[in-house]
């Protein structure tokens, strides 16, 4: 990891799934579009490591996004800063697994050309030092804090959801280098150090 990865805690308590892990592969996402080459993904689990019970309806239909652990955990903040940006009016659309996560996938497109707030979804974005932490896809009307406000580490920023590009409630972590998401770099990131890879557990 580079000396100049920006340093953050574990925003969350409880057991949660590394996806899409920058530890693995640069870009961690697949692509560099909107600074994500460093992103990280979280996915709220069980004892046993499924975010939720899968049925056989789970491979031919959409799910509600209740159905899922993860819905509404709190999530917290990684870093103290100052809130610059904002968006808590998206719908937490349904969760897509098995054959309907396919067709989802090849809507994908249609959403990265529709910009930024078509992927985040629900989002707050943190400005701390030289860098701007984005976390994003969270539960529609739960962001707790207004642009221009103080956060301080641990302090509950929301509720984990299932807005913007999203297959099931997760959680999407970035820093960037501005506040201007089609031209910032992409900042590396770790937690408390380190890095997790995907397919780790951490459980806080």
């Amino acid at each position: 990891m580079s000396a100049e990865a920006l340093d953050l805690v574990y925003l969350f308590t409880g057991r949660w799934l590394v996806q899409n892990s920058p530890a693995d592969q640069v870009p961690s996402h697949g692509t560099t579009r909107f600074a994500t080459s460093y992103a990280i993904d979280f996915v709220p689990v069980d004892a046993s490591g499924r975010s939720a019970v899968f049925g056989l309806g789970s491979l031919f239909r959409p799910e509600p996004p209740e159905q899922f652990i993860g819905f509404g955990r709190s999530v917290l903040a990684p870093v103290a800063g100052v809130v610059v940006a904002v968006h808590d009016s998206a719908t937490d659309h349904p969760a897509y697994r098995g054959l309907p996560s396919l067709g989802y996938a090849m809507t994908q497109r249609r959403r990265a050309d529709a910009g930024w707030l078509a992927l985040a979804g629900n989002h707050i974005m943190i400005r701390t030092g030289t860098a701007v932490v984005a976390l994003c896809h969270l539960q529609q009307g739960s962001v707790q804090f207004q642009v221009g406000q103080t956060v301080q580490i641990g302090e509950k920023l929301g509720r984990c959801g299932n807005s913007g590009n999203s297959t099931e409630p997760h959680l999407h972590v970035q820093a960037i280098s501005s506040l201007d998401i089609a031209r910032a770099d992409a900042v590396p990131i770790r937690f408390s150090g380190t890095l997790p890879p995907a397919g780790d557990i951490v459980d806080l």
